[in-house]
């Protein structure tokens, strides 16, 4: 058996599998680091961890020894992580976190805004490899040569079984030393200490949140009561005249951070001096985000439930794992319990990180998109611009009978930053040791948070005397993909971005001093509501009642784990929370009358745009949009009593509908005839 274990052709493959592994790790780290010397530097400092990815990369072409057809299988192997390297560092071109295996399961949400980072040709180039890759690889598996040098089966099984026995006492040898980890605490400095391999494979196996060794009905049970307890306390010492319920607006402002924070900039004028205004005068601080460069829903996440991403594994985006379909508590369950009516705006596509999924089950009872908004201005990057939404959250205020909470999400200064020229724009940018065309991205971003401040600036303009009760709350999402380390910062951390909490009713700038403080995403939420005595849902009193206390951390992730993958001992059967059906527009689509022209029906009615589609009698019809009140169909797509429903679909993916309008029902005699071209109702 030694003899057929140890034979000529399997000392080949292995002396080619230990070659190829080494070859490949060095080129893995090499398009993560950018440089052949920090690959070099890599080596020597982690030595260990090194050796460890190239035993990671030479097990997975171990499969080699099973199979007759090396090549194929070489190619296949081989191709995987060469596509995986090139990634990473194409990725890593465009924001400050790599590429883990979790960007896979948002493949179909970054797909259709390749066209914001890529240029046509790029995308086209892009395709064609694809499709030649595939090609290519189906037609090596038809005609690759088949090994026909002594093959056993059993032989070769036992000797991989014996190479993974040695790789997994390696593994062992390693956690005893304390040379390999788990878990990270971000993918950022996990691929820089411990290699694209062994990184990208933790980002694969360290999913969820581990459970608590002390998770038990009864653990739960004490915990709850602690925090009642606790919250009575708070509770006695309030002030009752704080209690209130007025209108809650967040606004999550889409990589917005503080240029003069940064060491060596020059900037020709400040481009957010209505923030900065804001800071000086009611309630700010910095707000630790769990992302960096990117990952904008971990944010939302953590604001919208109070819930830490710390708990899951590295890199995970709950939205695209748990959430998907288990309900979670949030901001918009606790508010319900008040009688509040919750609404999430967003300027982008409502497909973007299954967000039309999400929302259903975080509670919210209205999600407005860009596929229901009329967006005039766009930014050079292809993004709508900001001060789209100050219309739709006045809008929704007004519809809504209710009282308000509003999540909304800003989009305008998303990457990818132009590097051309930027010699017209109002607020240039300078530096000595930059290129010029950082310098150029720099400009745009500068000039993007300049409008995003005006935007700010005329909504809580609007709201100082719209009447009710209204708080705002502002943050950064994320630091910007512009290489921004925390050595460059003036002052806090890669991980702060500056937010700020207003009122028209005076309580953040009347006590401006005692509630400025840096909170994390996570407890922002909880420390609004606390403001005006809101103690609605078990999270938020555990933040407004646990904070700073022994054990935080553990009793958070000791609920977090109970109500996502646990038994929910939290909420008792009566309180099991109920997915709701979000609404995607307080202005419905609807037809009202059609008219005919020289061989077309002109649709007539409200808020068409770009996103409409004309169904008759179910099937989808042809049909182009004039204006936001008239859609053009065929004369011969209608027919006396067919039934008419215009879909508003999805941005990304026209087979999702939205939302949809009540049936008009078509009578021929009931048309109006329309002199010459008129396309107007």
């Amino acid at each position: 058996m030694w003899r057929k274990i140890w034979s000529p052709s399997n000392r080949r493959t292995l002396c080619c599998n230990i070659i190829t592994a080494f070859i490949l790790n060095l080129f893995l780290e090499w398009m993560e680091r950018k440089s052949f010397g920090e690959v070099i530097h890599f080596i020597n400092e982690r030595t260990y961890v090194f050796l460890f990815n190239v035993a990671i990369l030479f097990v997975c072409l171990s499969v080699v020894f099973l199979v007759r057809k090396k090549i194929f299988v070489y190619t296949m192997i081989t191709g995987v992580w060469v596509l995986i390297g090139l990634t990473n560092g194409l990725v890593l071109n465009g924001r400050k976190t790599p590429f883990t295996a979790v960007d896979l399961t948002v493949v179909k949400s970054i797909l259709p805004v390749l066209n914001s980072y890529l240029e046509l040709w790029q995308i086209v180039l892009l395709v064609l490899l694809l499709v030649a890759a595939v090609v290519g690889l189906v037609c090596l598996c038809l005609y690759s040569p088949v090994s026909r040098g002594l093959f056993d089966k059993r032989a070769n099984f036992l000797f991989v079984f014996l190479l993974l026995l040695a790789f997994g006492g390696f593994a062992y040898v390693g956690v005893g030393r304390g040379q390999l980890i788990s878990k990270f605490d971000n993918p950022i400095n996990g691929y820089q200490d411990y290699g694209v391999v062994y990184g990208f494979c933790v980002t694969a196996l360290d999913t969820g949140i581990d459970r608590p060794i002390n998770y038990s009905r009864e653990q739960v049970r004490k915990l709850k009561n602690k925090i009642a307890k606790a919250l009575e306390e708070k509770e006695a010492a309030e002030n009752p005249e704080n209690s209130r319920e007025p209108n809650i607006i967040f606004i999550q402002l889409e990589s917005f951070f503080d240029l003069t924070q940064v060491k060596g900039l020059r900037l020709s004028e400040d481009p957010i001096p209505f923030f900065h205004h804001l800071q000086e005068t009611t309630t700010s601080g910095r707000l630790r985000v769990p992302v960096y460069g990117a990952g904008t829903i971990n944010t939302e996440f953590e604001v919208i439930t109070g819930m830490s991403t710390n708990y899951f594994g590295t890199g995970e985006y709950p939205y695209r794992s748990v959430l998907q379909k288990k309900t979670c508590e949030s901001i918009a369950y606790w508010l319900k319990e008040d009688s509040y009516a919750s609404t999430v705006i967003h300027n982008n596509n409502a497909s973007f990180y299954d967000r039309y999924k999400v929302f259903a089950n975080l509670g919210f009872d209205n999600f407005i998109t860009l596929e229901n908004m009329e967006v005039d201005n766009w930014t050079e990057a292809g993004w709508a611009k900001d001060s789209v939404l100050t219309g739709y959250i006045l809008d929704t205020m007004q519809k809504t009978k209710e009282k308000d909470v509003i999540y909304t999400i800003s989009v305008q200064a998303h990457g990818d930053y132009p590097t051309g020229s930027q010699e017209d724009a109002r607020i240039q940018v300078t530096g000595e040791g930059y290129k010029e065309s950082y310098l150029n991205q720099v400009t745009y971003y500068a000039n993007q948070i300049s409008e995003m401040d005006d935007f700010l600036e005329d909504l809580l303009g609007q709201l100082e005397n719209c009447g009710e009760d209204t708080m705002v709350i502002a943050y950064g999402d994320h630091l910007p993909g512009l290489d921004f380390e925390t050595e460059d910062l003036k002052e806090g951390n890669k991980y702060d971005t500056p937010y700020f909490i207003w009122d028209n009713f005076g309580y953040n700038a009347s006590h401006r001093k005692e509630e400025s403080e840096n909170v994390k995403a996570s407890e922002l939420a909880s420390k609004v509501l606390a403001q005006v005595n809101i103690h609605s849902g078990t999270i938020n009193q555990f933040h407004q009642a646990m904070k700073d206390t022994k054990n935080e951390g553990k009793n958070l992730k000791l609920l977090q784990y109970d109500m996502l993958y646990g038994a929910d001992f939290s909420h008792g059967e009566d309180e099991k929370l109920e997915p709701t059906t979000l609404c995607y527009s307080l202005n419905p689509v609807r037809v009202t009358k059609v008219k005919k022209t020289e061989g077309k029906y002109l649709l007539t009615g409200e808020n068409f745009n770009r996103y409409s589609r004309v169904y008759v009698n179910g099937i989808l019809t042809s049909s182009s949009l004039q204006s936001p009140t008239v859609l053009e169909i065929k004369a011969s797509a209608l027919k006396d009593g067919d039934e008419i429903t215009i879909h508003q679909v999805s941005k990304t993916n026209s087979s999702i509908t939205l939302n949809k309008s009540d049936i008009f029902t078509f009578e021929e005699a009931a048309v109006e005839v329309l002199d010459g071209e008129e396309t107007e109702p």
